[in-house]
């Protein structure tokens, strides 16, 4: 009996020890595995990122505090989890909320003190302004501040590079990649939804009211947005952003009028539905003007999908109940 007493407690050490040892090489495994996901995430810095100018931006380390210079680089920040990391923002950011709580650091003409004061790591300029700021861009760098100048986006594929270009300057590349898969999935939703329209309505887009009214044609973004939500843009025919002849609009005879100018023009829609010799108009007559939020048309950044689906909504209402 005690013989058998005996090989039962060796039995019992050995199976202890072999489930010991399991466990430590589960350990050593689990190590080895947050060892290796570390040095990866140390590994992304240095980088290098191409920005909008062709030029070769080193970043040595994740940028802590980031100041942006244009609404649309802040967004895709806000939108890559980086509000924390956001110290400074324009003059003309409003969105998200949270931007209204940061330091501003200008608007059109930038202010090179206020932004060296906040000990920026990384600077998000744009390519639209690049050239205006040259000096004051150059002023920064000077001061080893690293200044990525993000694309003039004009089309769909050239916000995903932006997000994707601030995505990797800020270490957040697999967001920036996720952030881009989903808006490509909505957007293709949305062509779904309007592949079966066959009767394309006419559409005018006001970018600003009357008597001076600018309107998107040929090489525009918002010309690209109609076309994809199988609208007819009546000012395809004109260049850029042009002003329009209003004898010329009313005899085309939109059967959809779109405002943008909202934030500022008080009634914008009454306004187009009051206006002296458009009462024929068939936008006019059916009471199809409406106004839509221009940051989400016309800002080329994380929310530029659901802009689509803004004007979606309004020209085809019956196929996005």
């Amino acid at each position: 009996m005690k013989k058998l007493y005996s090989l039962l407690f060796a039995l019992m050490l050995i199976v202890g020890a072999l489930a010991g040892c399991a466990e430590k090489k589960e350990q050593s495994k689990e190590e080895n595995k947050t060892n290796v996901e570390t040095k990866t995430e140390q590994a992304e810095f240095p980088v290098t990122v191409k920005d909008a100018l062709n030029q070769d931006v080193v970043i040595d380390k994740k940028p802590e505090r980031i100041v942006s210079l244009m609404p649309s680089n802040t967004e895709i920040a806000y939108a890559l989890g980086l509000g924390k990391e956001v110290v400074g923002v324009s003059d003309f950011d409003n969105y998200p909320e949270d931007v209204t709580k940061k330091e501003k650091i200008g608007g059109q003409e930038i202010n090179l003190e206020k932004i060296i004061s906040l000990k920026p790591n990384l600077v998000l300029a744009h390519a639209s302004s690049a050239h205006n700021s040259e000096a004051g861009l150059k002023q920064l760098k000077d001061a080893g501040i690293s200044v990525l100048i993000v694309n003039d986006a004009q089309n769909f594929d050239q916000v995903y590079d932006s997000i994707l270009m601030v995505g990797k300057a800020a270490g957040e590349t697999k967001k920036a990649e996720e952030l881009v898969a989903e808006m490509k999935k909505k957007l293709d939703e949305i062509k779904t939804k309007v592949a079966g329209i066959k009767d394309k309505k006419k559409v005018f887009v006001e970018v600003s009211p009357a008597p001076d009214i600018y309107s998107p044609g040929n090489n525009t973004f918002m010309n690209e947005m109609l076309t994809t939500i199988n609208a007819e843009n009546i000012t395809s025919d004109l260049d850029g952003w042009a002003k329009v002849d209003q004898e010329a609009m009313i005899k085309r005879n939109p059967d959809v009028i779109l405002t943008t100018y909202g934030y500022y023009v008080k009634n914008p829609v009454e306004q187009v539905l009051s206006r002296k010799g458009w009462e024929n108009v068939t936008a006019v007559k059916n009471k199809q003007v409406i106004d839509v939020d221009s940051d989400r048309v016309t800002r080329s950044g994380p929310r530029i999908i659901e802009g689509v689906e803004d004007l979606a909504k309004a020209i085809y209402p019956e196929v996005f109940k």
